[in-house]
Order: structure tokens, then sequence, then C-alpha cells
């Protein structure tokens, strides 16, 4: 049965990242399905439509083996200003979106989180839910949303997280992932630290997984791509560009914006994170099993991701486990991780999962899970908490890779730094009368408490020791026996 994802890009960021992703994608299954049908795994992000009509009729999947007439992004754009979703739609992927499933507006939030969230939230609200439902009658069974947007401006933390109890209401059964991007300590928006407490807070209460990265930790990552070459597993031949193999959205004319590699790894993360719905493999984890075996409790649902490799410059093939053991270490780098934990102590592991991709055979997957689980510090009462999903098909131009996802402590030191931020402004209710326009000041005390109580609770299992003797009822049945 064919599963779907629909993808809601929010704000400037969001969408800049998802013109990457969409490019990946499609490069993937162009890769992956050669006849060119429409088949099972292309439908997870796009129908299949006859577009000679001015509201194109949708083409049943059926048996997988039709032709691809006009394909369109499972998609819903939402920007409050039109300039990157009209540069999305003047580009090379401009026939993938669907017209009828864009919103936007010319004024932008002003990088204010109120504006986007009590202002532009209630005036869009029906409009959104019209195309995610528009979106969702395409899809006969619909797994999940894919939410991409950044935490530091106005539209993508305001509108976005605005968008998340709609659908919660809407659509309670279907699971809510959340790709975000975290400002750096650098940020040139001087309001980007209330923006991101205020975003968190409903990314806390509202939000199933959230897969968080942030621009210091990408731009590290571009760096030390540029400056030397990776070592680890291979690609093969086609690979363009310094990072994650899609340089230039599939343009190689194209001169390389700013952010352009850093957008790049992200879009990686979230083709990686959804091969397994879309492709063949031994062990394929479907994203609701994401939130099943790596979300311990409802709040704690921040996941740490890291990827390996992160080159696509050409290397040898997969041959040895010499090579298979530094992929795997690769992922496991702290250098590789997309959130900056520079300022953290290294801390708990309350669970794992490990997502290869390519021909890697179970034996070394098996042998490597072992040998790195000795290695982590996973929290007592989940020792041998890994989830490992293989899927057969590779990224394009490489011949295998790795995504690890670990649900870790460190997260709640990454969240007590952005509180801290927040604070420096607070404290001195600097910048204050711009969201007071909007929404009441007792939202700020909601959203930092909500944030210090979770950076409490990953700080109470981070100290956690194990017991010396866990009594349980059993015990006693069997020692009476």
């Amino acid at each position: 049965m064919p599963r779907e994802l629909i993808t809601i890009q929010v704000g400037q960021c969001g969408n800049q990242v998802g013109c990457r992703f969409w490019d990946v994608a499609l490069r993937e299954h162009a890769a992956a399905n050669r006849k060119g049908v429409y088949d099972e795994a292309l439908s997870s992000f796009f129908r299949n439509v006859d577009s000679r009509s001015d509201d194109p009729a949708d083409i049943p999947l059926g048996e997988g083996t039709g032709a691809i007439r006009t394909l369109k992004a499972r998609a819903v754009l939402v920007d409050m200003e039109e300039g990157v979703i009209n540069q999305l739609e003047r580009g090379h992927l401009a026939d993938i979106f669907d017209a009828r499933q864009r919103i936007t507006s010319v004024s932008g939030a002003g990088n204010n989180w109120a504006h986007g969230h009590a202002v532009y939230g209630p005036q869009y609200a029906e409009e959104l839910l019209d195309k995610v439902r528009r979106a969702a009658e395409f899809c006969d069974s619909l797994q999940g949303f894919s939410l991409v947007h950044s935490l530091g401006g106005g539209t993508g933390s305001g509108l976005g997280t605005y968008l998340l109890p709609l659908l919660a209401d809407e659509f309670p059964s279907v699971f809510r992932f959340v790709s975000c991007l975290f400002p750096g300590v650098d940020d040139d928006v001087i309001t980007s630290p209330y923006n991101t407490v205020l975003a968190l807070n409903q990314l806390i209460e509202h939000a199933d997984c959230v897969l968080p990265a942030d621009n210091g930790a990408l731009a590290g990552i571009v760096e030390r791509a540029q400056r030397r070459p990776p070592h680890g597993m291979g690609t093969r031949g086609g690979a363009r560009g310094p990072v994650a193999n899609v340089a230039n959205a599939g343009d190689p004319g194209a001169k390389p914006r700013a952010f352009d590699e850093m957008n790049n790894i992200v879009a990686s993360l979230l083709a990686n994170l959804t091969a397994g719905m879309r492709f063949e493999g031994s062990l394929n984890v479907d994203l609701n099993e994401i939130t099943t075996n790596l979300v311990p409790y409802p709040r704690m649902h921040f996941l740490l991701s890291s990827m390996a490799p992160l080159s696509s410059a050409p290397r040898g093939a997969p041959s040895s486990s010499s090579r298979v053991d530094q992929l795997f270490s690769d992922a496991l780098a702290r250098d590789h991780l997309l959130l900056d934990l520079r300022g953290a102590a290294r801390a708990k592991h309350l669970a794992a999962a490990l997502l290869v991709r390519g021909d890697v055979p179970i034996s070394e997957v098996s042998r490597n899970v072992s040998r790195l689980g000795q290695q982590l510090d996973m929290i007592h009462w989940n020792e041998d908490g890994f989830k490992v999903g293989l899927c057969r098909v590779p990224p394009v131009g490489q011949d295998a890779a790795v995504l690890c996802l670990l649900n870790n402590c460190a997260v709640g030191s990454v969240l007590g730094e952005h509180r801290a931020r927040f604070d420096r402004l607070y404290l001195r209710k600097a910048h204050l009368h711009h969201y007071t326009q909007y929404v009441e000041e007792a939202t700020f005390d909601e959203a930092r408490a909500c944030v210090g109580e979770l950076v409490d609770d990953y700080a109470r299992l981070q100290a956690s020791v194990p017991p010396a003797h866990v009594e349980h009822p059993l015990d006693d049945a069997i020692e009476l026996r």
C-alpha cells in the first residue's frame, strides 16, 4: 500500500530548504525508477496528474506500472513574502509545484513570532487547512506531515507553529514531523531569541517528532568539507559539489547562493529519513516507527541527527569492513551532528536509530551496532535501545550512507542555552513592545516556563542512576517456585 507524506514548507528558510529537498527527491527516484513508471515509491511524495485541464485530474496508482504524465509534489508552500516562492516557480522545479497549493502575502512578519502567530495565523487558518485538506484528499494512506521551517524569523516560527495544533485537531491520527533550523549564536536577527523560545513552546506541545539543526553546525560541516577530503564509504560517478551531493539544486550552471550548501544538508537529512517509506529494503523503517522507538516520553521528542558521508567527492566502493566501520563511526561523530553541542557535556542517550542505505551486509550492520553500542552511554532502563533500518537504495552518487538519530539528554543543554539568550533580552524587556502589540506578555512567561520544564526533565534523566535492585512482583513469584 502506498504511504504518502505531505510536506509543508513555511517561510523563507522553509521554502529554500524545500527547494533543495524536492530536487534530491526527484533525482533519487529518477535513479531508482529506470522504467519511468509511476510506482508506489514515487507516489509517496508525488501525484501523477493529467495536466491538460485547468484542474489537473489525478491518475490512479493502479498496479504501479502506469506511465508518468505530470508529477506534482505533495506540498503546501507558505510565505508571507512572495520573493522565495516566486523564485521557485520561475526555476527549473517550477512544474512540480501546484499553483493551487501556495499561500503568500506581501508584507512579511517582520522577524516577529507574534505577528506571524497571532495575526497571520488566524487570518490564514482556514485557507491553510483548505490547502492541506486538498492535499490529503489525494492520498490513499497518509502517513504524516513534514513541516519545514526556521525558528529565528517571524513567518516560519510564528505561522509555522500556529499550523501544528490545527493539524492535530484536523488530522489527530497523522504524525507531525518537524524539521526546523535554530538560529546560530551570531544570528543577525536581534529578536531571534524571543522567536525561538516562543516557537519551541509550540513544538514541545504540538509536534510528534522534531529534528532540529542549527546554522552554526551546518556552517561548520560545510567549512570542513571544503577544507579537506573526507574518508569512509564511497560514492559513485556523477557526484557534484562538496556537500550532500546536491550542489546548485540540480542546475550545474547556477551560481551558489548563501546557505545553499547548508540547506543541502537538511535536504539530505529529509531524504534519508524518508527512504525507508519510499524504497525497498530488508528492514525498512516507517516514520511512525521513529516516534514509537525513539520517543520514550511525549514531550521529549527532539532528536539529534547526523549523517555519513557528508561529502560527494569520489571515493572507493564499500568493499571492506574498515570502510563500513568508518561510515558508522563518522555517523556518530560530533562534527557530523546537525546541532551544535560544543557547549554541552557528553550526555546519556535515551534511544538511538541507525538508518542504513545501500548494499551493506546485515552482518556488518549488526557488528557495528554492537561495537558502537558499547561506546554509547545509554540510559540504564534502555541499554539496548537501538532501532536499525536497512534500505536497499543509496543516495544518488553514493554507494551507501547512514543516518543516525539520537534522543539524547544534551538536547536539554541546547534548549537551556536558547532560554538563556531569551532571558538576556526579556529581563530588560528589550524589544518587548514589538510583540505585545499582538500577544500578552504572559505568553512569554508561559513559553519560558515550558522550555524550562523540559530542560529540567532532561537534567533529571541525565542525573539518574540505575537502582541497586528493582523489586518486581514477578521476582517474588519466581522465587517462590
